[in-house]
């Protein structure tokens, strides 16, 4: 199982280019279920997420074509060209759902389009339950039948999906991107309302429009959908990784270091770069895309609380926390999306670390320096937060486990070692 070695304590510059948002990624890819027409994809990242997807979309009958690698400002960004002529499987087995809670997003598709999915509950994972019941339930407004049995959801809808009015209890990404495509093919109209308004569901519904979808209300917390008899093929860049924008950043400022983060967009971070700002570092923008400069000892604890977008990404909680570690006074970290988002804190408080946890806040108090370690990663984000505290800590860090990273994050030794970091994988 691979590792990776860092030894601290070096101010990172240089130039980091962003790569296509893995999660806007994945959905993207299971719209390729409504149509028999190509679905090209560029700017997919290399990570494992992805490639797990693909496997299992072409156990479904998805024709998947890696068309290359397409460069944009010294990107490479992966080419998909996907295809269903027809369906060929209907279940999404365990073995592969498991890997990867995102695979439940076959179920609307295939129930929209075939009128049948049987698809494996995903079960745990290690930063909450994250269930899908509201997904069940949005699909059961519109016509589906859905039983659960040996950890499986059978679903049918030998009628076809009929448009309805659904309003999630709470904010759902997931949840939206699973029923705004089952409902790009349903008969009638389906309005979703209170629905996520995260960046990568804008990227799909701007996609199925594309495709020939009627959506309206895009960007708002009340998706309007028309329902097709049929869409078409499309063309689709995937749209720049927010949460490894926000991972750059606040490499450069922990590290005391200066980056150019490029081929992104402020207007995707909006409350996190206000955050950084109050942390005392200095933010440039450029043309495409915008500098961060901290300056070490000067950092300034900051309070967050974690929401739906545009509130602060909890996706980028385990990283803020690791540069309040070392900055100056107290920061109050509160989690409101995932119950078990703290798996983090014990590898932290291992490098010296000041770290209380109650309920779900954690009262972090600066300490003067972090020390090297050996670490243990518990899940993606968890896991590039102990890189970044290792970029900063005085010593030699390993970290294990890193398969973690490697589902969410390209190239990301080599982006780090770019910026003078000292880093390197070690396989094993």
């Amino acid at each position: 199982m691979d590792k990776i070695r860092i030894r601290g304590g070096v101010p990172l510059k240089g130039q980091v280019t962003i790569g296509g948002a893995k999660n806007a990624a994945l959905p993207l890819m299971t719209a390729c279920l409504l149509t028999d027409k190509p679905l090209v994809l560029s700017n997919l990242p290399h990570v494992a997420d992805i490639a797990t997807l693909a496997n299992l979309l072409a156990q479904l009958g998805v024709q998947v074509t890696l068309e290359g690698d397409e460069t944009k400002d010294g990107h490479m960004g992966r080419v998909f060209s996907l295809q269903t002529k027809e369906i060929s499987n209907t279940t999404a087995p365990y073995d592969l759902v498991r890997k990867m809670r995102a695979s439940v997003l076959v179920l609307g598709p295939l129930l929209a389009r075939e009128g049948r999915a049987t698809v494996s509950l995903p079960g745990g994972c290690a930063i909450g339950t994250r269930p899908v019941d509201l997904h069940l339930q949005g699909l059961e407004a519109m016509g589906a039948k859905i039983e659960l049995d040996q950890g499986y959801v059978h679903a049918t809808a030998p009628k076809g999906l009929h448009g309805n009015s659904y309003t999630f209890p709470v904010v759902s990404v997931g949840a939206t991107e699973n029923l705004l495509l089952a409902a790009s093919i349903a008969k009638g109209e389906t309005q979703l309302v209170n629905a996520a308004r995260e960046p990568e569901i804008t990227d799909l519904a701007n996609c199925l429009v594309k495709m020939g979808a009627k959506i309206e209300g895009i960007g708002t917390d009340t998706l309007t959908i028309q329902g097709v008899d049929s869409l078409s093929g499309a063309q689709h860049s995937v749209l720049p990784d927010r949460i490894e924008t926000g991972t750059y950043a606040i490499a450069a400022a922990i590290t005391g270091g200066s980056i150019d983060i490029l081929n992104t967009d402020s207007s995707l971070v909006p409350t996190f770069l206000s955050k950084l700002e109050e942390t005392g570092a200095k933010i440039t923008h450029l043309p495409n895309g915008f500098n961060v400069a901290g300056e070490k000892g000067k950092l300034q604890g900051v309070n967050i609380t974690t929401e739906p977008f545009p509130g602060y990404a909890t996706d980028l909680q385990a990283q803020m926390m690791a540069m309040m570690t070392i900055a100056n006074g107290a920061s109050l970290i509160t989690e409101t999306i995932f119950e078990n988002r703290f798996m983090h804190v014990p590898e932290l408080m291992r490098m010296g670390a000041d770290i209380s946890l109650k309920g779900s806040s954690a009262m972090v108090k600066g300490v003067p320096e972090l020390k090297g370690a050996e670490l243990m990663a518990t899940d993606l984000r968890a896991s590039v937060s102990l890189v970044l505290a290792a970029l900063a800590a005085q010593g030699e860090s390993t970290i294990n486990r890193v398969y973690h990273i490697d589902r969410g994050y390209e190239y990301v030794e080599s982006k780090l070692r770019s910026c003078g970091a000292q880093i390197e994988r070690i396989r094993e």
